[in-house]
């Protein structure tokens, strides 16, 4: 299989899980905080393994980083390790907001954030915990 066809294939699972996250997260969120990160992991640790031998560059410099980034699989590799932590991270936004009793139409922004842009989603949702943890006292 291609690189870019697993590029497809992995974007279409975090699509999907994303909507499934938002449209049924009492149902999906805890299969999917495991489960598709984990296939995730699986599919980053053998893209890694392909192709770090081949790829030059390291991860000592903002140069190397970038040399590293000029491997087609690696910038794969580094697409998946996004997908599989951020997903994670909007499950447990998910969980975390279920625990606490925050409606979950508060948390739908925070998990767009995630999904698009990781840590600034992550960021509005604790905000919006403290929000509402300041609220409940």
């Amino acid at each position: 299989m291609s690189d870019a066809a697993v590029f497809k294939i992995a974007n279409l699972c975090a699509v999907l899980s994303w909507i499934a996250l938002a449209v049924q997260p009492r149902r999906v969120a805890p299969v999917l905080r495991f489960a598709v990160p984990s296939v995730f992991a699986v599919l980053y640790i053998w893209l890694i393994a392909t192709s770090l031998p081949s790829a030059e560059g390291g991860f000592d410099s903002l140069e190397h980083v970038k040399l590293l980034f000029t491997n087609d699989r690696a910038v794969l590799a580094g697409w998946v390790h996004y997908l599989a932590f951020d997903l994670f991270v909007g499950c447990w936004e998910v969980l975390d907001a279920q625990e606490r009793g925050i409606r979950h139409v508060f948390v739908i922004p925070c998990l767009f954030l995630t999904f698009m842009f990781g840590p600034a989603g992550l960021l509005l949702y604790l905000a919006l915990r403290t929000q509402q943890t300041r609220r409940a006292v």
